[in-house]
């Protein structure tokens, strides 16, 4: 019998509001699980459940890039629409990219389906763009959902021809009550893309049949709720004995880091399992840069040195287990729109275990050397990066943990922290540069952009005050 604790609450029960109230999610009972690894796992198992739809193929993805991935994708939707299926596909307008204006969507429309794009800029919200839509999701006539880690492009499949290997990735197949609810998640975002509402709760209030025997929780997160942040911090504070993390762009923040820290000094086997090389280059210095105290507390941390390592998933106890969209750091946390699944059954967490530990063969070990450097080896070589002028920003922008290391002295910089802030450094001496010598030059964009803040206020106060006069 479970322990009993104040007012006659048994310890389980008492865990279960914990997660249920942390999460914002309900333990749904009943559910057929099956994790699925890479893309040549989940991209069959898509297609199948796509060709297979009969009334409805709601999908709701980052990214889709407009190539033979993409392309392939999109032919399969079209002909289900033209079919008479009710084909509906949310896009993030940063995430796609150009797609959009290279016609990915025409054919899916063309046949009578529908693609809407999430948050674009616009007048009414300054910044307001800056928030993604982060999700990846499929849910096909409201029985299966698939969501995970993985969008739809060429880089989770690799490139034979350019010997560029596949991401390795981790989503689920769900079947059961559970669907319901991931089918409630698309409804929202739907709605917040302005989409036509009749008839598309039609399959999200019919609850599927028990299919199984899994507990989870369906957790979609939207900015500035945190629900996974909480839940995150609340398995790094019950778990027990162990603590298995992968993640693709992990740089937790003081109160998660210091959670795994103290995980791991009260005798909980933490590991940390990151990229070694990232499509998104800078977030792999600003990863090691948190390596120190994690290394001196306990926490073992390895570096994949396959393909880029974009799982985001975590293994505790033997019981718990998350597998999503959301990364370890605060833009997933706070800023943007994710979807997650929290499974606790101790069969789909000894597959996550055994995952982790195959995945570990392909892994550097993070070591603390002689005077007290990091050891970590050489990245390897890979294919011709892929140049963009997105790519050019995000380099810029992810020295802002090093400068404050800099300019604050909070703590010691490590080597690898040279590179970007010699390149902070020299921006800002050219800025400087280009301002003593031409004021009008940095006098203007910031002109610009106090105009355009000022337009967004006024057009938000007077519809504010509109709606205040309205009967």
């Amino acid at each position: 019998m479970p322990p009993v604790g104040p007012s006659g609450f048994t310890l389980r029960s008492l865990a279960d509001q914990a997660f249920s109230r942390t999460a914002g999610a309900p333990l749904i009972a009943g559910n057929a699980v099956r994790v699925l690894r890479d893309a040549r796992e989940n991209y069959p198992a898509w297609e199948a459940a796509i060709r297979e739809a009969h009334t409805s193929i709601h999908l709701e993805m980052y990214i889709i890039h407009d190539d033979r991935v993409g392309r392939r994708f999109m032919d399969l939707l079209a002909a289900k629409a033209r079919e008479g299926v009710a084909v509906r596909v949310i896009y993030d307008w940063f995430g796609a990219g150009v797609s959009r204006l290279r016609g990915l969507f025409r054919s899916l429309e063309l046949a009578g389906g529908e693609a809407r794009v999430c948050n674009p800029p616009s007048i009414k919200a300054t910044f307001g763009f800056i928030r993604r839509n982060h999700r990846k999701l499929l849910v096909v006539d409201g029985m299966v959902a698939y969501i995970g880690g993985l969008c739809i492009g060429e880089a989770w499949e690799g490139i034979p021809s350019k010997r560029v290997e596949p991401w390795r990735d981790t989503a689920v197949e769900i079947r059961g009550p559970a669907v319901a609810h991931a089918e409630e998640s698309f409804v929202e975002s739907w709605r917040w893309c302005g989409g036509d509402l009749t008839g598309l709760g039609a399959d999200a209030r019919i609850t599927p049949a028990e299919a199984g025997t899994v507990s989870l929780r369906i957790v979609p997160t939207e900015p500035f709720s945190a629900d996974m942040l909480r839940l995150d911090l609340l398995i790094a504070s019950v778990a027990r004995e162990r603590l298995w993390i992968t993640d693709a762009y992990f740089m937790g923040h003081g109160p998660y880091a210091s959670a795994l820290t103290r995980a791991a000094q009260d005798g909980v086997d933490v590991r940390l399992l990151l990229p070694h090389g990232s499509d998104v280059g800078w977030t792999v210095p600003v990863s090691r840069s948190l390596y120190r105290s994690l290394v001196d507390a306990g926490v073992r941390v390895y570096e994949w040195t396959g393909s880029m390592m974009h799982a985001k998933s975590a293994v505790a106890d033997d019981r718990w287990v998350r597998i999503g969209s959301t990364n370890l750091n605060i833009n997933s946390w706070l800023g943007n729109w994710e979807l997650d699944v929290v499974i606790e059954d101790t069969d789909i967490a000894a597959t996550l275990d055994a995952h982790f530990q195959e995945d570990l063969v392909s892994t550097t070990a993070i070591s603390v050397g002689p005077r007290g450097r990091l050891m970590v080896s050489p990245a390897p070589r890979r294919g011709r990066a892929r140049q963009s002028a997105r790519r050019v920003v995000r380099e810029v922008t992810g020295v802002a943990r090093s400068l404050s290391a800099a300019v604050t002295g909070s703590r010691p910089l490590e080597d690898f922290e040279a590179g970007p802030l010699l390149l902070l450094g020299t921006t800002f001496l050219v800025l400087a540069a280009i301002g003593l010598w031409e004021p009008r030059a940095v006098a203007w964009p910031i002109g610009a952009i106090f105009v355009w803040v000022a337009i967004t206020m006024l057009i938000d106060g007077w519809r504010a005050r509109a709606r205040r006069r309205e009967p």
